[in-house]
């Protein structure tokens, strides 16, 4: 059985929002099959059902992170409170604006309300991210027990924080929207996830990510989902090291960890220049598939050195000490 040292118990706020969150996907997923009203070419429902669920991910993981803290606890249960109810505002946000009152949320300055609306969750989401960064910083600097998770942790929390910067460039107003602003106009409309295709257009299932043109959300997706991805990833490699001898030293499963980290960052450079191109996730052009090659042949050589070098394929002699 796998261990998660925990040095304390799980942050209570955080774990009451993923309950919440939890209960809310379901009546969401109701929601998707009972209520037939449509927003922006995508079910009423729809992005409540998403972000409930990414929502509950991401505070179950930053509890189970702020538990290892050996230190500034006080801090780490602040920080995590602040996350707590930046993430709740959030979501009242969304149900209220998309399913009570059946418009558009992010983007929409059409009324007073609608450009209100928009500020306080523009407001919620850069709390969340600040805290976040105290976490991270919490987490960096301080010594954990095991250097393979350690590395995990540290490098989820930067490329979730990674991902939620990106999602900015979202807000950035489209060649259309910039020309309405040059002449004097206010347009109802300010942003876009979507480059060089509609937002309403045809989407990927589950996600909605467009089939016709470059989408910024994938990036961002990519990028908070580090959050439970790469911790996954050191427990994996965790469990594998029971039967493959060259993976017990921790220092191998860090440098697996750091490797994997990098090119995890590249693949999100990579969707974010392929959704500011205009091309579609599922339609990548030559370009696109040789920087998936570099990323793919960089990882699997810079693997296979790490594992080389690994302290249990050494001679006792040849070890140049124990690895911390």
């Amino acid at each position: 059985m796998l261990l998660i040292e925990s040095r304390a118990g799980l942050h209570r706020p955080l774990m009451v929002v993923t309950a919440v969150m939890a209960v809310l996907a379901a009546v969401a997923v109701v929601g998707l099959f009972a209520d037939p009203r449509q927003l922006v070419g995508a079910p009423v429902w729809s992005k409540t059902a998403k972000f409930a669920v990414s929502i509950a991910l991401y505070t179950a993981t930053l509890a189970w992170m702020l538990s290892l803290l050996p230190r500034a606890r006080r801090w780490g249960w602040w920080m995590g409170t602040v996350v707590a109810a930046g993430l709740t505002v959030e979501m009242v946000l969304i149900v209220w604006q998309t399913i009570v009152r059946g418009r558009r949320l992010h983007f929409n300055f059409a009324t007073e309300a609608d450009r209100f609306i928009h500020n306080q969750m523009a407001t919620a989401v850069y709390l969340l991210w600040a805290a976040t960064l105290v976490v991270a910083l919490l987490l960096w600097w301080q010594r954990l027990a095991d250097p393979a998770r350690a590395s995990a942790i540290r490098a989820g929390l930067f490329l979730a924080l990674t991902g939620m910067a990106l999602g900015m460039l979202m807000f950035t107003p489209t060649p259309e929207q910039q020309a309405v602003i040059d002449a004097g106009g206010e347009p109802a409309v300010v942003g876009s996830h979507s480059v060089g295709a509609p937002e309403d257009g045809p989407g990927l299932p589950l996600t909605g990510w467009s089939v016709d043109g470059g989408d910024l959300r994938i990036a961002h997706f990519a990028g908070l989902h580090a959050l439970q991805l790469i911790p996954l990833l050191a427990f994996g490699l965790e469990a594998l090291s029971r039967r493959v001898p060259v993976l017990r030293p921790a220092v191998v499963r860090r440098r697996l960890i750091r490797i994997a980290a990098v090119e995890y960052l590249g693949l999100i450079a990579l969707l974010t220049w392929q959704a500011l191109r205009g091309q579609a996730l599922l339609r990548p052009d030559g370009a696109t598939l040789l920087a998936v090659a570099a990323l793919v042949i960089t990882a699997v050589a810079a693997a296979a050195v790490a594992v080389r070098t690994s302290p249990a394929r050494l001679e006792p002699g040849q070890q140049s000490g124990p690895a911390q």
